[in-house]
């Protein structure tokens, strides 16, 4: 009778066997395997000598490792000047991640005698949409090299009802980081869309909030750390499913929202509303045009979060609205600006691209006329760029020249349905 075709894994450390080279089956009992990597790790552990005296070179070495780290880990300047490769503004954001993200590493790190134990420091990120938050937190996890995954908290809903369970984020880190549990432990989680899990009010819910409220209650023993069984393929827990335990003690979560209309909030509580004519000044009119900036934890617990979710992140920064100024840079300067990548496009099919000027302050003022941040460039050049990638790469031209006549004619065209 043909053997019945079902998943097999590591007795030890949960891998299926798409994720390691063997299984090895017990012999006495067929359902227990172990992969080739544990055997190794087996091998190495007793490989010179007894086990107490193993345990005695792995805590030293452990120790040693952990001073090298701490030794190579980058200082907050040397992150910040990294995001500002890739990342145009938010001086203010990016000082707050750079410290924190280096006081959360260097806190993995501290000596294991060290009698003072320093807690995790989550971080919320506040800011409209298309300002660069997703793009800090991939920016630092890249630099870092940690493994990283970004979860839509809108998706998530509590345990035994339709949607993802919350556990779901240690699953994707864990995909990220190649079923590497230690890896996984020191990873980033960058959670999306929190604002959109804040409750109505702000009194408790007298109903279930199973995609509000009760995600936020979820979140916390895995944003102040616990060690969570975790379904290696994802989808819903059964008894009979094997687990990896992970410990989220040292998983980094960086939480981002937009929290739109979270400014009339910050408003009432400021009491901005000026009465009389000689009161209003510059000055003022730009910081009522950035009310976020003043942004408290307090403002959050009245957009509708939890406090005990706010007392989870105690690292609260903002995003600043991007100008026109910065959207122009945004265009041309970073690393991986978006008239860099499209240059690199034509160049692979050896055609020079170039932008005038003009046409450069045609597409910021078209995003900016489009509300939707720093994507709506990218949605703007591609609109204009479409027909130019379609033709040129078979008309063999050496180079094209993208003027602001050619854009206003292909963004009328596509946006107006004129030819």
């Amino acid at each position: 009778m043909a053997k019945k075709n079902k998943k097999e894994f590591c007795s030890f450390c949960g891998r299926d066997q798409n994720h390691t080279e063997l299984l090895i089956p017990s012999p006495l009992n067929e359902d227990l395997m172990i992969c080739l990597d544990c055997v190794e790790q087996i091998n190495e552990f007793f490989g010179s000598g007894t086990s107490s005296s193993k345990h005695r070179h792995v805590t030293s070495r452990s120790d040693a490792e952990s001073d090298s780290a701490r030794e190579s880990l980058p200082k907050p300047k040397e992150i910040f000047d990294k995001l500002n490769e890739y990342v145009i503004g938010q001086e203010t954001a990016k000082k707050y991640l750079s410290v924190a993200v280096y006081n959360h590493y260097k806190r993995i790190y501290q000596p294991t005698e060290d009698d003072i134990d320093i807690e995790k420091s989550n971080i919320a990120l506040v800011g409209p949409t298309g300002t660069g938050k997703t793009l800090l937190a991939k920016t630092i996890a890249r630099f870092l090299e940690v493994p990283f995954t970004i979860v839509d908290a809108t998706v998530l809903t509590q345990a035994g009802y339709v949607g993802e369970d919350i556990e779901s984020l240690l699953t994707r880190l864990l995909q990220a980081a190649d079923y590497d549990v230690e890896k996984t432990e020191k990873g980033i989680i960058f959670i999306d869309e929190i604002d959109k899990i804040a409750r109505k009010g702000d009194n408790p819910s007298i109903t279930r909030d199973v995609s509000g409220e009760g995600v936020q209650q979820g979140l916390l023993k895995l944003l102040e750390g616990s060690k969570v069984l975790v379904p290696p393929q994802g989808g819903r827990k059964h008894p009979e499913q094997r687990m990896i335990e992970v410990d989220t003690k040292n998983i980094l979560f960086i939480c981002g929202g937009a929290f739109d209309g979270i400014e009339q909030k910050i408003a009432q509580r400021l009491n901005t509303h000026v009465i009389g004519y000689t009161s209003d000044s510059a000055a003022q009119k730009r910081q009522r045009d950035n009310l976020m900036q003043f942004i408290t934890p307090q403002d959050l617990k009245s957009f509708g979060l939890i406090p005990e979710i706010i007392g989870r992140l105690p690292i609260l920064t903002h995003l600043d609205p991007l100008d026109r100024d910065a959207l122009k840079r945004i265009l041309t300067e970073p690393r991986n600006a978006i008239v860099r990548q499209y240059t690199k496009l034509f160049a692979i099919d050896g055609v020079e691209l170039v932008f005038e000027d003009a046409t450069l302050d045609y597409i910021v003022d078209k995003a900016i006329e489009f509300k939707i941040g720093a994507r709506g460039l990218r949605s703007v050049v591609e609109t204009i760029m479409i027909d130019a990638m379609f033709d040129v790469p078979s008309e063999h031209t050496p180079k094209f020249v993208v003027t602001k006549e050619y854009a206003a004619k292909k963004l009328e065209s596509a946006y107006l349905g004129t030819k």
